[in-house]
C-alpha cells in the first residue's frame, strides 16, 4: 500500500523556520563519534563482511577522529542480516539497523536521522570508490567550511574504469539534469557522499524519494538553497556484480525529476529554511537582484553599442536581416562572457561551454524580437529609412534585454558554481 509522506518543514510557515546557525569548525574532542559512515546493504552476504572489515581497518589506521560504522539492512533476505549483527558485535564502532522495506534512500534516511555523529557520510557496499579519498570528502565539513561532500567520477582528476553502457548512462543523466533543473554539481549518482548533521536534519524532511533518486533530489534542494557542496575527484572501479537496474531506475529517476521540477516552480518547498544566518556568500555574491540588475544593464549597454556598431558596418554588405543577426550573434556571445563574470560571478572554465550555449539559446530569443520587429516595420512602412530601423531595433533589444535577464539568473546562471561549490580538481 502506499503512503504519502508529508514534511513537517513544509507545512509549517516560512518565517517560523530559524536560519541554520552559522558554520564552524568541530573541536577536536567531541563526545560522540565524529563522523558516521552508512553501508546500506541489500542481500549483500558476499561483500559485506570484507567491506565492512576493510573500511574499519581503512579508518582505524587513517582517520585521525573517533567514528562509527552503521550498517543499514533494507529488507535483505539472505544470510545479510546475521553477518552485519556479528560484525556489529566483533568491531568496536559498528552498528547495525534492520528495516522492513527497500530502498537506499530510506535505509540513508534512518540511519542518519538516529545519528548524533555531526559528520554523516555514506558509501557503497562495493567500495567501487578508493578509501584514500574518505578523508578528503569530510575534510570540509569537520572544519566548517562545506555543507555537503560528494565524490565525483566525471572531474578532471578522476580515475574511472566502467565499461560504455554505464559511462553514457551516468554522463546521460548528469547532463539531463543540467538542461532541466540547472543544477551546478557534477555527478549526482556516485556512492560517496558526506553532510553535517545540522545541514541533514533541515535537508531530510523535504526529500521525499526512498530510492536511488535520494541522492539526487537531496542535492538539488541543497543547492537550490545556497548551500556549499565540495567535489572531491575519486578513483573508481565499476562493480560487475551491480544491482541496479538501469530501465527502472532511469525511468524512477525521470519521474523523480518531473515531481521535484514541480516542487520548485509552485514553490512549494521552504528553502528559507536551509539558508545560513552569518550569510556565507555576503560580499561574495552580488547582492540580490537589484544589485544583479545594475550590472547587467551596464553590460547590456556596453553590448547594445557594440551590436549597433557592427549593424551599421554589415549592412551594406549584407542587407537588414543578415547584419541583424550577425551583429546580435557577435555581441551576444560578449555579453554572456561579460555576464558570466561580472553580474553573476562565475569565475573559471568549469561550466563555460554550457552557459554559453545557454547564452545562445537565450539569443535566439532576441534574434526573434527584432527579426520580427524588422519585418514588422518593413511591411508596415516599406520606406522607412535606417533611423527609423535604428528606433525599432533599440526597442526590441530593450524587450529581448529584459527576457535575456530573467533567462539568466533563472536558467544560465541559476547557481554560483565557484562559490556554492568547490571542487579538488579546480
Amino acid at each position: 500500500m502506499k503512503t504519502e509522506r508529508r514534511s513537517a518543514l513544509i507545512d509549517r510557515p516560512t518565517s517560523e523556520l530559524a536560519a541554520l546557525p552559522r558554520r564552524a569548525p568541530l573541536p577536536a574532542h567531541h563526545p560522540d563519534p565524529v563522523l558516521d559512515v552508512v553501508v546500506p546493504v541489500y542481500n549483500e552476504e558476499n561483500d559485506l563482511e570484507p567491506c565492512v572489515r576493510r573500511l574499519h581497518a581503512h579508518l582505524g589506521e587513517t582517520f585521525p577522529y573517533s567514528f562509527r560504522i552503521t550498517i543499514a539492512d533494507n529488507a535483505s533476505t539472505d544470510r545479510t542480516p546475521r553477518i552485519a549483527a556479528r560484525l556489529a558485535a566483533e568491531l568496536p564502532g559498528t552498528d547495525w539497523i534492520r528495516l522492513a522495506e527497500k530502498g537506499r534512500g530510506r535505509a540513508l534516511h534512518a540511519a542518519w536521522s538516529r545519528s548524533r555523529a555531526p559528520v554523516l557520510a555514506y558509501l557503497d557496499v562495493d567500495l567501487s570508490t578508493d578509501l584514500a579519498a574518505l578523508l578528503p570528502l569530510v575534510a570540509p565539513l569537520i572544519s566548517g567550511h562545506s555543507d555537503i561532500a560528494i565524490g565525483t567520477r566525471l572531474a578532471r582528476g578522476s580515475r574511472v574504469v566502467r565499461g560504455p553502457k554505464r559511462e553514457i548512462v551516468s554522463r546521460c543523466y548528469n547532463g539531463l539534469l543540467r538542461s532541466t533543473l540547472a543544477v551546478g554539481f557534477s555527478d549526482a549518482q556516485c556512492g560517496f557522499k558526506a553532510v553535517r548533521r545540522d545541514v541533514a536534519e533541515r535537508l531530510l524532511p523535504l526529500v521525499e524519494d526512498q530510492g536511488w533518486f535520494f541522492d539526487t533530489e537531496l542535492l538539488v534542494i541543497a543547492e537550490r538553497a545556497g548551500l556549499r557542496i565540495h567535489e572531491v575527484p575519486v578513483d573508481w572501479v565499476d562493480d560487475p556484480d551491480s544491482r541496479v537496474r538501469i530501465v527502472s531506475t532511469a525511468l524512477a529517476d525521470l519521474r523523480g525529476m518531473a515531481r521535484l521540477g514541480r516542487a520548485l516552480a509552485c514553490g512549494r518547498l521552504p528553502l528559507s529554511a536551509l539558508h545560513r544566518s552569518d550569510g556565507d556568500l555576503a560580499g561574495a555574491l552580488p547582492a540580490g537582484l537589484a544589485r544583479q540588475a545594475v550590472r547587467f544593464a551596464a553590460v547590456g549597454v556596453a553590448s547594445t553599442l557594440c551590436y549597433l556598431l557592427l549593424y551599421l558596418g554589415l549592412r551594406p554588405a549584407t542587407g537588414p536581416q543578415a547584419a541583424n543577426a550577425l551583429a546580435l550573434l557577435a555581441s551576444a556571445v560578449a555579453n554572456t562572457a561579460a555576464n558570466r563574470r561580472l553580474t553573476f560571478g562565475v569565475r573559471g572554465r568549469g561550466g563555460a561551454l554550457r552557459h554559453h550555449l545557454k547564452g545562445l539559446a537565450a539569443f535566439l530569443v532576441g534574434l526573434a524580437l527584432t527579426s520580427g520587429s524588422l519585418a514588422a516595420l518593413h511591411h508596415t512602412a516599406p520606406g522607412a529609412g535606417r533611423e527609423v530601423e535604428l528606433v525599432a531595433l533599440v526597442a526590441a533589444n530593450l524587450a529581448a534585454t529584459l527576457l535575456r535577464f530573467l533567462l539568466f539568473r533563472a536558467w544560465v546562471f541559476p547557481a554560483r558554481d565557484n562559490d556554492r561549490r568547490t571542487t579538488g580538481s579546480s
